[in-house]
């Protein structure tokens, strides 16, 4: 079992929602972690388990973090609210992203993305992670 972390901004809720209705028998298979407001949308939606974290405004976006950094998410899932005009501001988002390249994690940040790194989850594929803590 591998963990799962997933985080939407409130207008991509939605999106992340339907996607874990596709998915949530793959989903369902591993343990889930968001933020309040996404782990609520994602338990109504989907009907699945989620561990949830503070609100993102009351810290939750900086556990889910922390949790990166203790090598605690095998997965990120985000998705974040983006329009031509926000495209070349910085946002905490990007600071998700970079720790999840900096310590080796697979990151989804667009739908495509996500489908892939789902796919490859239920395959088998990121099995390594598994292994990886084990040595």
């Amino acid at each position: 079992m591998l963990t799962v972390g997933l985080h939407a901004d409130n207008e991509k809720k939605a999106l992340l929602d339907n996607f874990c209705i596709a998915y949530k028998y793959i989903l369902g298979k591993h343990k889930l972690i968001a933020t309040q407001a996404t782990g609520e949308h994602i338990r109504n939606a989907a009907g699945l388990e989620v561990s949830e974290l503070l609100s993102g405004r009351l810290g939750g976006d900086k556990q889910l973090e922390t949790a990166i950094m203790n090598d605690e998410i095998d997965i990120l899932i985000t998705f974040e609210h983006v329009s031509l005009e926000t495209v070349h501001e910085l946002s905490d988002h990007n600071s998700l992203v970079r720790l999840c390249d900096f310590y080796n994690i697979p990151v989804a940040t667009n739908i495509a993305t996500a489908e892939c790194l789902i796919m490859s989850l239920d395959r088998g594929d990121l099995n390594w992670r598994i292994e990886m803590k084990n040595t």
